[in-house]
């Protein structure tokens, strides 16, 4: 069985004057009479153990004295207590055993600083820099608390098709897949492609939310969630928007709005305050180089409740503002960042929960209030950032739902299995959706999005 010592668990509960055996990659090396001092990472936590490489070592002159930047490594040795600063730890080192070099000429990963832009390049390395090392960690025990939170609380994981016929949010950003030659495609009369005779019978795409078939189970399970990948053909090239980013989906029955608001708070600050704990090393290093102002931020966030306003006093609150606003405030428009910004930096200093948004700038599936104007819809917006959930009470009612179909232009045909739902035992239920990206960015403070997923899919990017 293959078992070794993560580096991250040597320097944490370290068994002293043991002989071990320890694997990285070469971070740094520095060389005094005799001796080869190196540092080595294995991406389990920022800092490195410390080897004492002697040149007593039968391979000092052929292997050690030759150790570059990114060198990978088998190292057996006697730890022991350092007497130097910066570690408690280092390993005496009785045998080294190169596994990969690296041609320092080609290597681009040398000990300097390298901007994001250029790592955006080499995403297959690039997780090997400390700051992407520390963000994945985040984004990893981010993704874990998730799971923690949600099935503490009884919520059941669903798997939601990836393929889907649904355009959940109907905006017509739907990855087409097919299995039509696409040199000879089968059309109609209108020169309109004939996907009756694709793979399923019908037109079909990557999916851009769980919401729809997780509704199905939450009507049979009482409380479930989603988290995977979802796609948007949108060719926006900002530092906010990807192509194929994850979501996390809840959907509760017997759930109003005040309750879906009321556990994506909670969760949001279970979220934060676990991650000040368990990731205070990396999240140290971007409170250092990236924003020095993100242990505040995150604090501001779990210390008090989120403000939470109407979308009709939100209004008035920005048309009293005096304020220039790029795009002019008015009752029915869709509120945009220099909008967002403002009541979450400017006025409330804090997460805000907008509520209560016009039907007619959201999608069909919302429940329509008693005013008949507004939908009971949400919005959580963080400072720097802006949204990072959107979500609703879901319309129960089959006439409503029906009503707003057509005015969305919703063929229900399309629909029949949603329908059913409010056919069939119909109860009040809503749910939510969590840009995981985005809570990644804030989490870390970083400021594009293609810095907080492993390998980014944007605009005339797949690499």
């Amino acid at each position: 069985m293959f078992i070794h010592q993560r580096i991250t668990k040597i320097l944490h509960g370290p068994d002293l004057n043991t002989i071990i055996s320890v694997y990285g990659w070469v971070k740094t090396k520095r060389e005094s009479k005799n001796i080869s001092f190196l540092e080595i990472t294995d991406g389990s936590c920022l800092q490195g153990l410390q080897i004492i490489a002697e040149h007593s070592l039968k391979n000092y002159e052929q292997d050690v004295q030759k150790l570059t930047t990114g060198v990978s490594l088998r190292v057996t040795g006697l730890l022991q207590k350092s007497p130097a600063k910066g570690q408690d730890v280092e390993l005496i080192a009785q045998e080294v055993e190169v596994l990969g070099w690296a041609d320092p000429s080609e290597y681009p990963l040398q000990k300097k600083k390298q901007s994001f832009d250029f790592l955006r390049s080499i995403p297959h390395l690039r997780g090997r820099t400390n700051s992407f090392g520390c963000m994945m960690r985040i984004r990893n025990r981010l993704s874990t608390l998730i799971h923690l939170f949600f099935q503490e609380r009884g919520f059941i994981q669903l798997h939601t098709p990836i393929i889907t016929t649904s355009d959940c949010e109907g905006a017509g950003e739907m990855f087409t897949i097919t299995s039509l030659d696409l040199d000879n495609l089968p059309r109609h009369e209108d020169n309109r492609v004939n996907y009756s005779e694709d793979f399923f019978g019908r037109q079909a795409g990557l999916t851009v939310s769980g919401q729809l078939e997780a509704e199905t189970y939450a009507q049979a399970l009482g409380q479930v969630y989603t988290f995977g990948p979802t796609f948007r053909a949108e060719n926006s090239n900002t530092s906010r928007h990807l192509a194929e980013f994850w979501m996390m989906e809840p959907e509760m029955s017997f759930c109003d709005l005040q309750g879906d608001m009321d556990i994506a708070e909670e969760m949001l600050q279970f979220l934060l305050t676990d991650i000040m704990e368990t990731c205070s090393d990396d999240l140290a290093l971007f409170a250092r180089f990236i924003d020095k102002n993100l242990l505040t931020k995150l604090q501001s966030i779990i210390r008090a409740p989120f403000t939470r306003l109407t979308y009709t006093e939100a209004i008035a609150i920005l048309q009293k503002s005096g304020r220039d606003f790029e795009f002019p405030v008015s009752w029915g428009i869709d509120l945009q960042a220099e909008h967002e910004k403002y009541l979450t930096d400017e006025i409330y200093r804090g997460p805000v929960i907008l509520r209560d948004y016009p039907k007619g700038i959201k999608p069909f599936y919302m429940r329509v209030n008693d005013d008949g104007q507004t939908v009971a819809a949400m919005d959580i917006l963080f400072p720097g950032l802006g949204e990072i959930i959107g979500g609703s009470q879901r319309e129960e009612r089959l006439d409503p739902l029906l009503d707003r179909m057509a005015e969305c232009k919703v063929n229900p045909d399309d629909y029949q299995w949603y329908l059913d739902l409010r056919r069939f035992g119909t109860v009040p239920h809503a749910g939510f959706g969590l840009g995981f990206e985005r809570l990644v960015l804030f989490t870390t403070g970083l400021g594009n999005i293609r810095d907080v997923i492993p390998f980014p899919r944007t605009p005339g990017s797949a690499l």
